[in-house]
Parts: C-alpha cells; structure tokens; sequence
C-alpha cells in the first residue's frame, strides 16, 4: 500500500510540473506579446510624434511656401497617423497651405507639381482624393452657428472648389510651357469630382444648405453659399447633366426650400449660371418623364416636393422678368409641373387620422411617408408660389396663349379693325365677341392650333394646382380672377369653343371620360371656380352699372349654356353625384355652384330675360309621372336644378309632398282612419301667444301637422261659439303670427322696407328663444297646410332660411341692403376708396347701442387695435357685413330655422329660391285674376252668381277698382293681399260671399227664412246703411243686398280702405 500511494504522489506531482511549466511559457508569452505591443505602441506614438512635429515645423508658417514635393512627402505621413479629432487644426492648416501653393505662381511651391512627377503622379491623385474624402467627413459634423466651425467649413469649401477646377492652379496659367498639359489636367479634374460623386457630394451640400438655411437665422455667408453651388454645379457640368446625376442634383439640392430666394440674396451670379445653360428647362424637361417624377417624389417628403415646386416657380419668375422664358418653353414648363404636381395629389394620401399624420401650410393634413429621407419642418412656400398665379409668369402661361388664340378668330367673324391709334389686340376680340353674341346666326368656329392646345394645358396646370395645394385654393382662384383680365379672355375662349359654348363637344368627352381627366373638362371645372368666385365678390355697382370687363350678355350665355349642361348631363346620367370623391362629382359641383351663383343673382336683381332658366324639353304632366315612378335621375334634378322646371310646377310638387306625407302619417284629411282624433286645444283671446305656445309646444310632430281644432275663449271668460273647421284654426294662426311679428313685442325689427328680421335685442323677452322655436313653428305650419299670411321677411333672413349663407361662396355684402342700404353704400364706399382707408381711422370692430348702453364687438379677435388698410379693406367689408346680419341675430335665426323646419322638410324647402319661399308663405305678387276667383267663389244667404249684386260685384272690381284696391280688398276678405300661388282653387277655406240683411251681432249664417229673403231680395232693414263686413278666417265676405251699384262701390271701397289692425307690409 505505501509503494502505491508513492506512485499515485509521484504521478499527481509530474502532472503539476508539467501543468506549472506549461503555464510559465504561456506567462512568457504573453510577457513577449505585451512588451512587444507596448514597444510597438511607443514606437508608433514616438513615430507619429515626430512626424506630427516635422509636419508642424513644416506649415509652421503656412505663407512660407516650401517646394511641393517635401511638403507632399510630409503630409503624406501625416494622413497616415492623422486622427479626425485631435488632428481637425492641422488638417485645416494643411488645407489653407494647399490653397495658397495652388494660388502661387511659383510651380516648385505649387502643390499640383508633384502631379507632374512621374514617381509621384499616381500616387498624388490618391492622396488628393484622400484630402477630398476628409473634407467632405468634415463637412457633415461642423455647425455654421459656431465661429471656429464656419472658418473652418469655408476653409473646406474652398479647398473642393480649388481642386475641381484648373482655373485655381495659378503656377499652370503662368507658365506657357506648361499650356500644353492642360488636356490632361482637366481630365485630372474629372477624376477628382467623379471621386466626390462616388463619396456623395450632393449628401454632404445637402446636409450643409439644410443646417445653414432652415434654422432661424440664415447662417451660411455668400462666400459658402457661392462655394456649395459651385462644386455642385461642376459636377453637373462634368456628367454633361446626365440624368442619375442631374435627378440627384435636383432631389438633394434643387428641393432645399426656398432655395432660389437665398440665391439672390446671397448669391445671384448663380442664377445668372443657372439662366446661361437654361437649367429651368432641364429640370422641367426632366420632369416630363412620368417615371422620373416618380423616382424624386419617393425619394422626397411630399413637403420637400412643393418646395422643388416653389423654386421652379420662383426661378421661371425671374426668367419671365427678364424675357428669358419665352413661348417656345411654356409648353415644356406646363407639362412638366403638371406631371409633377399630379404626381404628389396621386400619392400623397389626404388625412389626418393618425399619428403619422403631418400638417403642411399648403398641402393640410396628410399622411406622411416613413421612408423619406427629409424632415417635413420647412418654412412657408406661398410667397414663392405666388408668382404662378398672379405675375409675369401666368401671363406667359396663360394669357399670351389666350390672346394668340383668340386672334385667331376668322375674318368673317370679327368687326372691322380699329383705327391705328387703337391697336390693341384686347379691344379687338371684345368686338369680335360681341358681335358673336349679339348674332346667334354666325357660324361656330373650333378654336384649335397650338395656342388653344397651350390654354388647355395651362388651365389643367392650374386646376392640378388646386386640387393638390389645397390651402393656397382661395389665393389660386383669386390671382386667377384679378390677374389683368385673365379670366374674361378664358370665358371668351371658352364661348368660341363650337356653339353654345361647346357644349355638344363637352357633353361627348365627359361620356367617353367618366374620370374628367381630359383637359377640356379640367378646364371649364378651372373656369367655373374662378368665376364663382369672381362674382361672388363683385357687389351690384360693379356687376350692374359698371360691367366690366363681363357684361350682362356674358352672365345670360353662361348660365344658359350652365343650366343646359348640367340638364343634359344629369339626364344622361354622365355625373357620378352618388361618389361624392369621384371626379365627375367634383367637375358636377363646381358647374352647379357658379350656375346657382348666377342664378340668385338673377332673383335678387334679375339680368336674364323671363324663361331663361326654364328647360323647354321638360313637359310637366311626364315630369309628375317620372318623380312618381322613383326615377333617381328626376328626383336628382328637381334636388340639384329645380328652377328648369317653372314655378307653379314645384309649388304643385311641394302640396304632393305634404299630402303625400299627411297620408304617411295618417293625419290626411281623406285619410280613413277613425283612430286618429285631431287634438282640441283652448286659446284665451287675451293671451293668445302664452296658450299657443303651450299647447303647440305640447303637441307631438304627428299630431302637429295634422288638423287642430281650436276653441277661443273671449275676454269675458266665456266659450265662443262653435269649434271650427278649419276656419277658427285659420284665424288662430293669422292673430298669433300678427301679435309675434309686432316689433312692438320686440321678437322682430322692420327694415326701411318694411321686411321683417330677427330683433338682435329680443333677449328682453322672457324665453325669447323659446319663442322665435314657436314662431317658426307656427310659420312652418301655415306654409305647411298651404296658408298664405302676409308677412314680409328681409331677403338676407329667407337666405338663412334655405341654408344658402352655409355654402362657401355665400356674400353677406350681397344681402346687405336687404337690410340695411345705408350702412351698404358706406361699406361699398370704403371698398371703392381711392385713397388711402386708414386716413378713416375704422377699425375691425363694431359697437353696438342697446337700450343706451355701448357695446363694442370685434369682427376678428383683438379687432378694435386693428386698423383698417387698403390691403385688408375687402375683408372687413364681408366681416362687417356678415356681423350685422348673421353674428349679432346667430342664436335667433337658429332657433327660428329649428322651429320651421320642425314642419317643413329642408329638402323641399330647396326647391325655391330666396323670392320664391316669400311668394310660398305671403302668396304670387302677381296682379290678382278675378275669373279665377270668381269660378271659385261659393255663395251663400240666396246670393248667386247672377245675382244682380254679385254681378254688380265683379264690374266694380274689375271696372272702378285699381290694382291696389283689389289687393285690398283681398285682405279685407281674407287677411292676406296676394292671391294663392296656384289660383284660388287652392285657397283654404274657399273664397265665400253671404248675403247679410242684420247686423253682424245678429248673424247666425244661412236659415231658410234668410236665403229666400236674399234670393227675392225681400229688405229686412235697409241695407244701404251697411258696410260690408269680413270674416277672414274663413274667407268670407259678409255683403247687404245694396239696391244700387254706386252704393256697393262706395260702401266696399270704404270699407276695405278703413281696415283697421295691424300692418304688417
């Protein structure tokens, strides 16, 4: 056991020396691997020591210049040990040493000798490159805000620029002998920038013109900005603009914003560079491939793509300005901005629904793209955009092609040439198109030819400018309108197109284009949101007497051919109305606005001859029978267009309505059903208001809009007699609406003209409104059974009404002298103000004097410190405008509308005009038909329709009565001086006559005694004593047996002119 023991030690002790001594060599080892690490660091650091103290004695003084090879061989070694940040001043010392040894005579102390060695050639264009790679590294790390780093950044810059030119070599220029390595020199050149092209040139200018120009202070001087523009120029100039290299110019510099303005400030003879080689052509040329103008906008933020936009325009500005952008480089401009700009409304998806979503001042909300490279962060474009809509650059676009194409009007159509002394193109088309208009026989001509083909291309130009810049819309439509007389030639162009306008072609193209991407239909879209515009901003001075440049000829064509095109387009269902994002939708909406514009200009102050509007294809009894077979496409007209068809037609069309909804509801008159019970309700005479209210108020919408019984208690308390028919209903109406529209209650004021508007001091009233809800209410009702009461509104409130002032294109200015005409003419006054309207001392506020107490309102928020100015006069006219009539009454009319609208539908409400739902709640203005109301009369008491003094009767009225007698008359019989709008046959209740022979007080209607005493005219008392007598809710008149027609003149017309009561016109 002990010799085993021993062998087992023996063995465990050799395995641990062997273990120890193979770790000792290891221990070795890595005392050699360390020791020679570290010797080989100290030789290196001692290496680099001395070469970094050789290198600074040597540029020690860096205007002594020292022979170009020792100084290359120097600073060979120093790139070898260099490190980018403790070496950054010897770097930008060894660069201004190389700048001054290229700007040396002296080709020994020029650094470019050592490229004429052959030892050293190759190797020099290598180290250069170097040189070149570490300024550009350089580049993207220095902040221009720092002083050192903007020495240093123009230190670089310049060094680029020495080396990618020869013009710097200095020692080369100045020694002949050295002429003929010119050649090759430049090639060197070539070589150099293609390196700079491979290392990403375009990054690094990019990084530096974003970080120098998008801060908040401009911080690149002009001696950079001219330095950046340059190396990128030249290697522009080197690819002999190949298209990857100019695509890559234009993404990563030419996009930069607002980088044509900082060019003129800083430094313009770059764009007298850009203007020498045509650049703007280049790019748009560029531009006009599809696919490429895909590439850049993937390559861009849809933000970065407006500005490439911004910089076009601003730089094709200042080409026009100068008469360097001529005709000829239109038509590549329009095209290639028009691919672009259609590129970007394409893609650029229109959104804000989540957090991706960006807003832009220009485009509004959209969703970004993640994988563009550029921050969105970019200061406004408008002012450089600007010019494409209202400068020197629309007119080259647009209204040069339009006059060029317009002349070429043949001779036949156009008046005799002016003098000499007139020679203005302008005044001759204007004849010519008068003459056209003013002769409807004239042969049509079809505008063709390459003018006509740019103003089609120009107009879908601007019509893509809309609908992709969205937020600058109202300034587009704006310049388009006031740039000289831009947007009347493109009306007179658009009148030559084949006749009426071309209206055959248009209707033919947007068949065949259901998407409306022809540039015909692009265009008359373009047109129509201009002109609406325009009108809608043009007050009655300027539209009216003025006329100019549009006369009322040019307002009746337009919306003759408006009115037609939309007809036909409706009815061969070529408008895709049910898409509301579809374009024919768009091109629909647009046409039907300035149509609807014209037209309630035309209502309110009428230009259009009478049956102007009125479609003749359009019969009404198959009119009726379409809308009641459901037909979409006559349902669809009579909602978008109802005024083709006549008045009388859609008064007929609203009655369907309601009947057709009584029977829905089951409160029709011949409806049979015995369950439904009308409701009674009980009216004190002498708080007539208070129980109406209450009771309507309690009233369900069922039960409201079928028949009410009413039951009056007179002043003493007691039951009057009977509960009407209709007629006791009638009279609850007339004496409510009578006591509510009294401006003495102060619910409502009265215009100059007696029309009625909502008091902007009814807050007074106690619930007042409560009570503007009931009145609607009760208003609704009264149009609703078909009731005409006499009750003028304010033109400006009816607008309310129908909802017109919710539209875009509504003008508070053009209801204004509905309500007020002085406050009118001063606002047109200070529109028209020649001078300067601040020397008026307004300012955007109004004060208000309620009940002696001052209270001042601003239009605008902080309004009354901001002083009105030429610039900003037309929007305090509208503001101005829009207070006294919308602001100041919001909360009334609103509760007013909500109340009417309780009863009537808006949808119906839609089918009239603002002077048409006066006629539908106060009757026709037309001068009243006696036949009509003599075939509807009913007679009682024994009188008769030949009754000698029913015969009597109608002589007088038709004989001795004037016009405003008889409307008299008429509202002695039945309160309301305007006859139905659809005849008498329509009058509820029917126009009645009764032989009387007692007092009023001793009436109890027709007995057997009493007709047959009427019938032989057997005298009671003597009738000649009597006046006649009315009783209007039921639309009777109460007239003795008079025993001579003088007697019942005089009588009658006595009696109607002392009608006492309220006068409510």
């Amino acid at each position: 056991m002990m010799f085993g023991d021993s062998k087992t030690q023996f063995i465990e002790q050799t395995r641990a020396a062997r273990i120890e001594r193979a770790n000792d060599r290891k221990r070795e080892q890595s005392i050699i691997l360390v020791q020679s690490l570290v010797r080989g660091w100290l030789v290196r650091k001692r290496t680099r020591y001395l070469i970094l103290q050789q290198f600074d004695e040597t540029f020690e003084n860096i205007n002594d210049l020292k022979p170009a090879i020792a100084v290359y061989l120097s600073v060979k070694k120093f790139l070898t040990y260099w490190d980018e940040k403790q070496d950054r001043q010897r770097f930008e010392k060894l660069c201004r040493y190389i700048i001054l040894s290229l700007e040396c005579d002296t080709i020994k102390h020029s650094y470019i000798s050592v490229a004429l060695t052959s030892e050293h050639a190759v190797n020099w264009i290598n180290h250069v490159k170097e040189i070149l790679s570490i300024c550009l590294s350089y580049l993207t790390k220095l902040q221009p805000k720092s002083l050192d780093d903007s020495s240093f950044l123009h230190t670089l810059l310049h060094m680029i620029v020495s080396f990618t030119s020869t013009s710097r070599w200095c020692a080369i220029h100045s020694n002949s002998s050295l002429q003929g390595l010119k050649p090759g020199l430049e090639r060197l050149t070539e070589n150099l920038i293609a390196h700079l092209l491979n290392k990403n040139v375009f990054n690094t200018m990019q990084t530096l013109l974003i970080t120098g120009l998008l801060g908040i202070k401009i911080l690149l001087k002009p001696v950079a900005m001219t330095a950046i523009m340059t190396i990128c120029w030249r290697c522009l100039v080197l690819s002999n603009f190949s298209t990857n290299i100019f695509q890559l110019f234009v993404i990563k510099i030419y996009s930069i914003p607002l980088l044509v303005e900082h060019l003129i400030s800083l430094s313009s003879k770059i764009i007298e560079t850009f203007n020498s080689v045509n650049l703007l052509e280049k790019i748009m040329q560029l531009l006009n491939d599809q696919n490429q103008c895909d590439e850049i906008f993937h390559c861009l933020h849809p933000s970065w793509c407006l500005s490439l936009i911004a910089n076009i325009v601003h730089l094709a500005e200042l080409s026009a300005e100068t008469g360097q952008f001529e005709n000829n480089s239109t038509s590549v401009f329009i095209i290639g901005l028009t691919t672009f700009l259609d590129t970007i409304r394409v893609n650029v998806v229109k959104k804000h629904s989540n957090v991706s979503s960006v807003w832009h001042p220009e485009l509004g909300w959209f969703t970004a793209n993640s994988n563009c490279q550029c921050s969105p962060n970019i200061p406004p474009l408008k002012n450089q955009l600007i010019p494409l809509w209202c400068g020197t650059l629309c007119t080259k676009l647009l209204r040069c092609h339009l006059i060029n194409a317009l002349e070429q009007i043949p001779e036949n159509q156009q008046v005799p040439s002016p003098p000499p002394k007139t020679n203005n193109p302008i005044a001759i088309i204007i004849k010519a198109f008068d003459l056209r208009l003013s002769n409807t026989n004239q042969p049509s001509y079809k505008l063709t030819g390459i003018h006509g083909t740019k103003v089609v291309a120009a107009c879908n130009l601007y019509f893509t400018c809309l609908k992709t810049i969205t937020q600058l819309r109202l300034d587009i439509i704006t310049g388009l309108c006031y740039h000289k007389d831009t947007l009347y030639l493109l009306w007179r162009f658009l009148a030559f197109l084949d006749s009426h306008c071309g209206l055959k072609n248009l209707l033919d193209i947007l068949e065949c284009d259901k998407n409306c991407n022809s540039g015909e239909l692009r265009m008359l879209q373009l047109f129509c949101d201009s002109m609406s515009h325009y009108i809608t901003i043009l007050d009655d001075i300027e539209m009216y007497e003025q006329q100019k440049p549009f006369v009322m000829r040019d307002y009746i064509l337009m919306s003759s051919f408006l009115n037609i095109f939309l007809y036909k387009g409706i009815s061969q269902n070529l408008f895709n109305i049910q898409d509301t994002a579809s374009s024919s939708y768009s091109l629909f909406r647009s046409c039907r606005t300035l149509l609807m514009v014209l037209y309630r200009r035309d209502c309110r102050r009428s230009f259009a001859p009478p049956g102007h509007w009125l479609i003749g294809d359009l019969k009404t009894s198959s009119f009726f029978n379409e809308l009641k077979k459901g037909r979409k496409i006559y349902s669809t007209l009579i909602q978008e267009i109802p005024h083709i068809v006549s008045h009388e037609t859609r008064i007929r069309l609203f009655r369907k309505y309601v009947s057709r909804e009584k029977f829905a509801l089951g409160v029709h008159e011949l409806h049979d059903n015995d369950n439904f019970m009308p409701p009674i309700i009980t009216i004190r005479r002498n708080r007539i208001i208070e129980d109406g209210y209450t009771y309507i108020s309690e009233l369900s919408l069922k039960r409201f809009k079928g028949v009410i019984r009413v039951k009056f208690i007179n002043e003493q308390g007691l039951d009057e007699a009977g509960i009407d028919q209709d007629g006791v209903f009638k009279e609850f109406l007339e004496e409510t609406i009578k006591r509510v529209f009294d401006p003495s209650l102060n619910l409502f004021r009265t215009t100059d003209e007696q029309r009625l508007y909502p008091s902007p001091s009814s807050y007074i009233q106690e619930n007042h409104l409560n009570l503007f809800e009931f009145v609607g209410r009760i208003l609704g009702k009264a149009v609703y059974e078909g009731i005409v009461v006499e009750v003028p509104f304010a033109s400006f409130f009816l607008s309310q009404l129908l909802g017109q002032t919710q539209e875009l294109l509504y003008s508070s200015m053009d209801e204004l002298p509905s309500l007020d005409n002085e406050l009118y003419r001063n606002l047109t006054s200070v529109k028209h103000y020649e001078g300067d309207v601040s020397e008026l001392d307004l300012t955007f506020s109004v004060v208000d004097n309620h009940l002696g107490q001052l209270t001042t309102h601003d239009l605008i928020p902080g309004g009354r410190v901001i002083s009105v100015t030429n610039q900003n006069k037309i929007n305090y006219v509208h503001l101005m405008a829009h207070y006294v009539m919308h602001t100041q009454i919001k909360a009334q009319t609103a509760a007013f509308i909500k109340g009417f609208k309780y009863v009537i539908n808006p949808e119906w409400l839609s089918l009239f005009s603002t002077p048409e739902l006066q006629k539908l709640i106060s009757g026709d203005n037309a001068p009243i038909d006696l036949l009509d109301l003599r075939r509807t009369t009913q007679y009682y008491g024994g009188f008769h329709d030949s009754h000698r003094v029913i015969l009597w009767l109608w002589e007088v009225l038709q004989k001795d009565f004037t016009e405003k007698e008889r409307s008299l008359f008429l509202k002695f019989v039945t309160s309301c001086s305007k006859p139905p709008l659809l005849g008498f046959a329509y009058l509820e209740p029917p126009f009645s006559i009764r032989c009387v022979q007692v007092a009023d007080d001793e009436d109890f209607g027709d007995t057997l005694v009493s007709v047959i005493r009427g019938f032989f005219t057997i005298r009671k008392k003597d009738p000649n004593l009597r006046l006649p007598s009315a009783s209007t809710c039921f639309n009777l008149l109460k007239l003795p047996n008079y025993q001579k027609k003088s007697i019942l003149r005089d009588k009658l017309r006595y009696a109607i002119s002392s009608n006492t009561g309220f006068e409510l016109s």
